[in-house]
């Protein structure tokens, strides 16, 4: 990436100058963990299942209110053995002695219209379910907030997951320091050897093999710092040509937590939701054997005629009616009470699984605060440790640049050094994330 500034010159007039990698993002914790919060598809899947629930609740609470049904049909009658002429139908003189006396000496022939046009509409308001309706939206309430606690649950993953991240990037920026650090004495030190004319073979060799052993700690170093950066880039939604600074150090002293007791968790809150939804749906399984009342009205037109451009001419037959339906349910092969166990045995399954939550997610919480305790014991021990290698390590080199000591004694000493920085930065990294654990199981 090409970072151009405009340049403007009394002699040479306007230019522009480009500079490769100039300019840097600079890069803070809480900026990655929102860019790593916006870019994240679990989050927006868990935000679109929250929405998904919202609309199933409005679905359900449709069936409280009226539903209003219109229909309307044409037909045009076809006289199937001869289609020119009108459809009729021929009553015997039996049948016309029973209309008019006057009719028994001869047959009836009636014509029926070829056009029929009817439109209806009905209108159907429950009134009282006895439950059915009012324990389905408890159900779907606690649906909801089951979506929601699992999107806090996303939440507090993926921010643990960008913390982890980040801090593994500012981890390799800091090994890659350790790494040149350690690499450059071993250079200082053959430096020394050569230019003091007292090189033998042995602690040239020594030099020289401990020089390349370094070398590669630092190739490796820089890859790793390479792929963490990379890493962090496509989960915050960064350009990969887009150079960045991390700019949140790795701190050095750690305050205590203070941790309480845990008190609550989304995955208890998704469990216990889940009880209550499943309490509900055997609820409504059961309000299955009850009846139902509902209020129902209707409107009814129907018109007909020979030809379809008169078929309105003259007033139609119209019909209405309102009333109350009961609709009791008799039998249904046992589905109604087979419904209603398989929610009951599903509401039991979920409280052993909430139980077993409770204690899992305890025991983790109480170990991360425990374990964060421990580390933080041991950090000053461990600083003292490195600080005191440090001084080792200064005193061997001035005793090695005056020839009172072997390059294997130096490259022990520099390898001890190098084993306790990094120790040091990985008690570091283990406290971060262990406060980070405190945050996600209990915050």
């Amino acid at each position: 990436m090409h970072k151009c500034k405009l340049l403007a010159s009394a002699v040479l007039g306007a230019g522009v100058l480009c500079v490769p990698n100039g300019y840097a993002m600079d890069l803070s914790l809480n900026m990655a963990i929102e860019k790593i919060l916006d870019e994240s598809q679990d989050l927006k899947k868990a935000q679109a299942n929250v929405k998904k629930a919202e609309a199933q609740l409005k679905s359900v609470n449709a069936n409280r209110w009226f539903h209003i049904d219109a229909t309307a049909s044409y037909m045009n009658m076809i006289n199937v053995e001869n289609p020119s002429k009108a459809n009729g139908l021929t009553l015997p003189s039996q049948i016309g002695a029973m209309i008019d006396q006057s009719l028994a000496d001869r047959d009836i022939y009636l014509e029926i219209p070829d056009n029929m046009f009817s439109v209806g509409v009905s209108v159907t308001q429950p009134i009282y379910t006895f439950g059915k309706i009012g324990n389905a939206v408890k159900s779907v309430k606690s649906a909801i907030k089951m979506s929601e606690a699992s999107r806090e649950l996303t939440r507090r993953a993926v921010k643990y997951s960008a913390a982890d991240i980040y801090w593994t990037a500012r981890m390799t920026d800091e090994i890659v320091a350790i790494a040149q650090s350690d690499l450059d004495g071993a250079v200082v030190a053959r430096k020394k050897l050569t230019s003091a004319g007292r090189a033998n073979r042995s602690n040239l060799v020594k030099i020289e093999s401990d020089i390349a052993t370094k070398e590669i700690n630092l190739s490796n170093a820089k890859f790793n710092r390479d792929t963490a950066h990379r890493m962090l880039k496509i989960l915050a939604g960064i350009d990969m040509d887009e150079p960045i600074t991390l700019t949140d150090k790795m701190p050095t002293t750690f305050a205590p937590l203070n941790a309480g007791p845990i008190k609550s968790n989304p995955e208890w809150d998704i469990l216990d939701n889940q009880v209550k939804m499943y309490e509900s749906k055997v609820r409504a399984s059961r309000a299955e054997y009850l009846p139902t009342l509902a209020a129902t009205a209707s409107y009814n037109f129907f018109a007909m005629g020979n030809e379809y451009d008169a078929m309105f001419d003259r007033s139609g037959t119209q019909s209405a009616y309102w009333g109350l339906a009961l609709k009791m349910p008799i039998f249904s092969g046992g589905a109604t009470s087979a419904a209603a166990t398989i929610s009951a045995m599903d509401a039991v399954a979920a409280r052993q699984d909430l139980d077993k939550s409770k204690k899992m997610r305890t025991e983790e919480y109480n170990t991360a605060v425990e374990k964060y305790d421990h580390l933080r014991g041991n950090l000053s021990t461990l600083e003292n440790a490195r600080n005191l290698a440090a001084k080792a390590y200064k005193f061997s080199q001035e005793r090695f640049g005056a020839g009172q000591t072997s390059a294997v004694e130096l490259a022990e000493v520099s390898a001890g050094l190098y084993q306790l920085d990094m120790a040091l930065l990985n008690a570091r990294y283990e406290l971060l994330m262990s406060a980070e654990s405190v945050k996600k199981l209990g915050e």
